[in-house]
């Protein structure tokens, strides 16, 4: 009863404190986004670029990032175009009553004429890389040093294409120098990274369906205590057989013990191997230039794909897709009211934030890092409802908040979420999975970094988390073999008595763990500004101005912040589970 009342007592002071704390952030970003320090920096140092007049209270809107911009200025004419791809699909699907083959070559002439709009000429260089992992894939993938050419092709054509950006029509010919004319209105090189990404699961896939028996997920999810408790073990994910029967697709998705995540049941069937006639060419380049994904993703697997392209989801009604719809335009709107209150983004392309104080710093860098979130946030959403819209359900990207992850595992699964899931699947796990953790994040985050882009500073912010995650990594091995060698000498009654956990014990490891939170907060707060904003001589700078003396009680300011930021997401954990075992 006395812990029950001081954890009440501490939720109301954390909840002051974080009162507090965004009441400073909100007046600080109001000022630095007055119209009259806009006006200050431009008569004293540079003008913020990206600011271009807006559409509520006669505010400039930050429209500074290159990709919100993009998206945010063709969304009209997204809609419109995808909207009528989806309504014609669907209708044909309906009067026709069209399986996976008939929809394939309907959504490759939809996404083909889509593409030719996209990139114009370039959907040859498209089509013509496609084929030929398309024919290595068929001639090779029964052996064993498939995976590797595999790998090495995709790998060698993500890079040749970001060294020659494209490339020239030219290089093949003086006659083919007259297509350089008709390149379409986006740069094809930037979108095939994600067909990269298609290419090697379509290769997996198919190599796997030749090497594993038949696997039984009744059975399976009945004994493993890993795919029961809504995670994926290492077996289900390699399970690649061709079926002897109809999957019986989709299953109905539960809930995870903890709240956090759902089980999918369904999308859990199909990453099974599919019949294995569905590892057609026209599947395949299906799967690669499918139009509702082919911009941003989210990433699903080539099996999960074509069983869907079989049998349209049913976890989602049509009803809670539209709702799913309303609740995206409510964040949109979210997103133009932060941009036209809150110049963050602006302030980071332009260099300004050098003229600024310590605090002023972390404020804007904070304001960076919550705008990406919801950037991307309203990007993948916006694909993923195009996509439930066409019967194809997807892992969902950012499924938890950014200011609601306290550990680089828990940060990195909730944001690229679909990612995380093609990295375990075709990366981690064919690694050597958990055995060979500190040496898999190097190898996994590094591709992460070249996967986006060739620049340094990319690479830099993904050593910087491969450094932050070994501790962490260390520290819950060490755990979690101290949770299982007690559990061993429980069973076996080898104590003399069971291990008691003292009220005292259970308070320093909660303050030990808000400690680590606020520790790794500051971590991913420096490789994620060393990645996307400062670039490493920019924190180089920034870290130089914080252990000055003006700047230490910023720093220390700081570091408290993320101490309560961490012990109300511990409130928020508990609060979850008191529910869930309400329900139980």
């Amino acid at each position: 009863m006395r812990c029950r009342s001081f954890r009440q007592w501490e939720l109301g002071f954390l909840l002051l404190y974080a009162a507090a704390f965004y009441a400073i952030v909100i007046d600080r970003s109001l000022h630095l986004s007055s119209s009259n320090y806009v006006s200050f920096l431009f008569y004293h140092y540079e003008t913020l670029r990206g600011l271009r007049p807006g559409w509520i209270s006669g505010r400039l809107n930050d429209i500074s990032d290159a990709q919100w911009r993009n998206f945010r200025e063709n969304l009209p004419i997204l809609t419109v175009v995808l909207g009528f791809f989806t309504i014609v699909a669907n209708i044909l699907r309906y009067w026709y009553n069209l399986k996976g083959r008939g929809m394939s070559f309907i959504w490759i002439l939809t996404s083909l004429s889509y593409l030719s709009y996209l990139h114009g000429a370039c959907v040859g260089y498209i089509i013509s890389i496609a084929s030929l992992n398309f024919f290595m894939a068929k001639v090779f993938a029964r052996s064993k040093y498939y995976l590797g050419m595999l790998w090495v092709f995709n790998l060698a054509i993500l890079i040749v294409n970001r060294i020659f950006e494209g490339y020239s029509f030219s290089l093949f010919g003086q006659q083919l120098a007259f297509l350089d004319n008709y390149r379409g209105t986006f740069r094809w090189h930037i979108c095939f990274n994600l067909v990269i990404l298609r290419m090697i699961s379509y290769g997996c896939d198919y190599h796997w369906s030749y090497k594993k028996p038949y696997f039984d997920q009744k059975k399976h999810m009945q004994r493993c205590n890993i795919c029961s408790s809504g995670k994926t073990c290492y077996f289900s994910l390699q399970a690649l057989e061709p079926m002897c029967g109809k999957i019986e697709f989709p299953v109905k998705v539960e809930r995870k013990r903890n709240g956090d995540l759902l089980i999918w049941s369904s999308m859990f069937a199909a990453e099974r191997s599919i019949h294995g006639d569905k590892y057609s060419f026209s599947m395949y380049l299906c799967y690669l230039i499918y139009a509702p994904l082919y911009i941003a993703g989210p990433i699903v697997s080539f099996n999960a794909f074509a069983a869907q392209m079989d049998m349209p989801q049913k976890n989602y009604s049509l009803g809670e897709i539209i709702r799913y719809g309303l609740k995206w335009i409510l964040t949109l709107l979210l997103m133009e009211a932060m941009t036209h209150f809150f110049y963050y983004n602006a302030f980071a392309v332009s260099g300004s934030w050098r003229h600024l104080s310590p605090l002023e710093i972390l404020i804007i860098g904070y304001g960076v890092l919550n705008f990406m979130w919801l950037k991307f946030f309203l990007i993948w959403r916006y694909f993923t409802f195009l996509s439930l819209m066409t019967g194809i359900e997807t892992p969902e990207n950012m499924p938890r908040c950014i200011n609601n992850c306290y550990d680089l595992e828990t940060f990195w699964k909730s944001w690229h979420a679909s990612f995380n899931k093609w990295l375990v699947r075709y990366m981690y796990i064919p690694l050597g999975g958990s055995q060979r953790k500190l040496v898999n994040v190097w190898v996994i985050f590094t591709f992460v970094a070249v996967w986006h882009d060739l620049e340094w500073k990319l690479l830099s912010w993904a050593w910087l988390t491969c450094i932050f995650f070994a501790p962490e990594i260390l520290i819950k091995s060490c755990r979690n073999a101290v949770q299982i060698l007690q559990t061993m000498l429980v069973k076996s009654q080898l104590s003399v008595t069971r291990p008691v956990r003292s009220a005292f014990g259970m308070c320093i490891q909660r303050e030990l763990n808000a400690v680590a939170g606020a520790v790794t907060i500051s971590c991913l707060m420096v490789a994620n500004l060393a990645g996307f904003v400062m670039g490493p001589s920019g924190i180089k700078w920034l870290i130089s101005r914080l252990l000055h003396k003006d700047g230490l009680p910023i720093l220390a300011g700081t570091f408290t912040t993320f101490y309560v930021g961490t012990k109300l997401m511990f409130h928020i954990r508990d609060a979850k589970k008191c529910n869930q075992l309400k329900d139980h």
